[in-house]
């Protein structure tokens, strides 16, 4: 059972990793909302509910309150990024809040014990 928990924690900082490349690429060509946003905060979202799933069996505690807020954030994510993922032309302000969402959720997973 530790070795897929592992596996998660393995999967859940990838997509982590895939939200950071998604908002260099967005800096790169703001006009347009790349996939990378929602591959990224999917992958988050299934894996930070398997953990939460899995926290019984592996002993592990975690701050529900935390968790909530890190999910209410990468729900938004998905939500900004599925809604201007069609359209051709997007506002100037979705990159900076998009990419100030990610670091909230890399902020709150770090400092918030």
């Amino acid at each position: 059972m530790e070795f897929v928990r592992h596996l998660l924690v393995f999967l859940h900082l990838l997509g982590m990793g895939a939200l950071i490349g998604a908002l260099l690429l967005q800096f790169r060509s703001p006009e347009v909302v790349n996939k990378g946003w929602l591959h990224g905060a999917g992958l988050q979202l299934i894996t930070g509910i398997a953990l939460m799933a899995l926290a019984p069996l592996t002993g592990a505690e975690y701050n529900h309150m935390k968790l909530g807020i890190k999910l209410l954030v990468v729900v938004a994510i998905l939500g900004l990024a599925f809604a201007f993922t069609a359209k051709k032309v997007n506002p100037r302000w979705l990159p900076p809040v998009l990419g100030g969402l990610v670091v909230l959720n890399v902020g709150l997973a770090v400092f918030w014990t």
